[in-house]
């Protein structure tokens, strides 16, 4: 499963073109973005795509070396749970 991957959003077209998964994540200043939205379409909801999306975000925030303020409820749950990617939240 391919992700495009842009400045502030990481999403997923399905086979009939449309976006069915998404996780936005918008500039705040230079060195901080905020994820604040994760939506999966019904269709693909209990494949895990919502954790693969929040997963390569969490890489992606890190490898452009900024940092994260969680505002999108999906997003806090997620971090909660992943010890590896605390270093990315802003506190």
């Amino acid at each position: 499963m391919d992700f495009c991957i842009q400045d502030n959003e990481i999403y997923y077209i399905n086979e009939n073109g449309e976006k069915a998964a998404e996780v936005t994540f918008p500039s705040i200043d230079a060195d901080t973005v905020e994820i604040n939205h994760t939506f999966v379409s019904p269709s693909l909801r209990g494949t895990g795509m919502a954790e693969k999306l929040m997963q390569t975000a969490a890489e992606e925030i890190s490898r452009q070396g900024k940092r994260a303020v969680l505002t999108c409820s999906y997003a806090i749950n997620w971090f909660e749970h992943h010890e590896e990617f605390q270093d990315i939240i802003r506190k």
